[in-house]
């Protein structure tokens, strides 16, 4: 009886571990799924980093716009006063 609980019991411990192992087309096929997996997460990061910076260009478009209106308008006020006070002056 011992020889047979012998047996079975090296039976057991050398297939066990081969019950429990995946083959190297499984590696294959999850370590390809991992990678598209990453893919489309990278693809997704960058579709939203790619919508961040045109909603930031648009934003500072509209501020250098804004910017640049006023300071042509406050160019055109100095412009007009000096051009009044030197009126004044040749017409005395």
């Amino acid at each position: 009886m011992k020889p047979f609980i012998a047996k079975l019991t090296l039976g057991i411990l050398l297939i066990g571990p081969a019950a429990f192992a995946q083959t190297a087309g499984q590696d294959m096929k999850r370590a390809g799924e991992k990678v598209k997996d990453a893919g489309e997460a990278t693809g997704s990061a960058a579709k939203d980093v790619g919508s961040a910076t045109a909603k930031t260009a648009k934003k500072t478009g509209k501020k250098v716009k804004h910017g640049t209106k006023k300071a042509v308008n406050k160019t055109a006020d100095a412009t007009e006063n000096a051009a009044g006070k030197v009126k004044d002056k040749t017409d005395k």
